[in-house]
């Protein structure tokens, strides 16, 4: 066995330097997180405990070991095109801010801190203009990029800055296209990612795996394998059981996710496997949906969750902080000429600010539970 170590994650170089002598040499596993009740030891293969969001249910603890975070970041050595420094503006206690600390231990080319937690972009500007390495990337996740953009459209210094960047990682959630073709026409390289904690942060950059990954689609839903994958989750050996299985002697984390590969090998994630609603008989995905909704002036940010209906049994509706500039009529008939008429978002409501986890995601279990407590639909 071996000791965890809880590092506050605000303290980012402490973090950095728990890690460094968990991978150095035989110091403790480290857990980025403040105030956790933690067990005092843990197996003596774990490098690196991270509490999950919750965002798809209750949050669990992944364990992940040295090996599985010396792949990820080798992995996206390889796919980035070499080493590279890292600007931090994610925090340490999400796997995408302590990986992007793994990434700088690993290649030696160390990492400099940009904005946590509240990100502006001028702070994000200064930062990036303190990176010293010839390579230098970050990784953010679809707000913040947001921010990066809007801010690069009206100062050049912003705008020099991120595009001097050889690679700004988006994840955590979809990317409207939208806002990664403003992205690369200010001359943003963006590249999407998909993964999760269980696979030590993204393995999918682009629609493609990198290093060992592997993907298959098996009952519509995503599957991957390879050396990122997550020992399991600490003191859960059911819900170990339930997301990890072997099959033919290969290990596979089975997502969630509803996805296809293409032809070329390509994947298209299409929505959590829970998203999916019977409205009247008729299947409809809440993803789907979003992504029609948010490609439209002003719902950017807007959410889509499903509400009770007695009529249909669960309807869509559209949730935004934002100004929409179309009506409800309006966006009935944008999305059912695309997507069918039980797509129809049955509502648009609007809220002073959208609720949110801690990572910064929709708290969509937080509108659904206020949508029910509404008026029928």
């Amino acid at each position: 066995m071996r000791p965890l170590l809880t590092v506050d994650p605000s303290d980012w170089r402490g973090v950095q330097a728990a890690l460094r002598a968990r991978l150095d040499g035989d110091g403790p596993a480290v857990f980025p997180a403040e105030g956790a009740d933690a067990p005092r030891e843990v197996d003596d293969a774990v490098a690196l405990v991270i509490e999950t969001s919750g965002s798809t249910g209750r949050p669990k603890r992944v364990a992940l070991s040295e090996r599985a975070l010396r792949a990820s970041a080798e992995a996206t050595d390889a796919a980035l095109g070499g080493p590279a420094q890292w600007l931090l503006c994610l925090s340490p206690a999400y796997v995408a801010g302590a990986q992007l600390l793994v990434r700088g231990l690993v290649a030696g080319t160390g990492t400099v801190a940009g904005p946590i937690g509240g990100f502006e972009a001028s702070a994000f500007a200064r930062a990036a203009a303190a990176m010293t390495q010839p390579r230098r990337c970050t990784s953010l996740v679809p707000a913040q990029l947001a921010r990066l953009v809007d801010a690069g459209e009206s100062d050049p210094d912003v705008r020099a800055a991120a595009a001097r960047l050889d690679a700004v990682l988006i994840g955590g959630q979809a990317l409207p296209e939208s806002l990664a073709v403003r992205a690369r026409d200010l001359g943003y390289r963006v590249v999407r990612t998909y993964g999760s904690s269980e696979t030590a942060t993204g393995c999918v950059y682009d629609g493609r795996p990198i290093g060992d990954t592997r993907l298959r689609v098996t009952d519509g839903v995503l599957e991957i394998s390879g050396s990122c994958l997550a020992d399991g989750y600490l003191q859960d050996p059911d819900a170990t059981a339930a997301a990890f299985r072997i099959d033919d002697g290969v290990r596979w984390y089975r997502t969630g996710d509803r996805a296809e590969l293409g032809a070329d090998g390509r994947l298209r994630v299409l929505g959590r496997a829970d998203d999916v609603i019977i409205s009247g008989g008729v299947k409809v995905s809440l993803a789907r949906v979003e992504a029609i909704v948010r490609e439209l002036p002003g719902l950017g940010d807007a959410v889509v969750v499903r509400a009770p209906s007695r009529a249909w049994g669960e309807v869509p509706v559209v949730v935004t902080a934002g100004a929409a500039s179309l009506s409800l009529d309006a966006l009935r008939r944008h999305v059912g000429e695309q997507l069918g008429a039980a797509s129809r978002p049955a509502d648009l409501v609007h809220v002073p600010v959208l609720p949110r986890l801690a990572t910064g995601k929709p708290d969509r279990r937080a509108l659904e539970t206020r949508l029910a407590r509404g008026a029928d639909r």
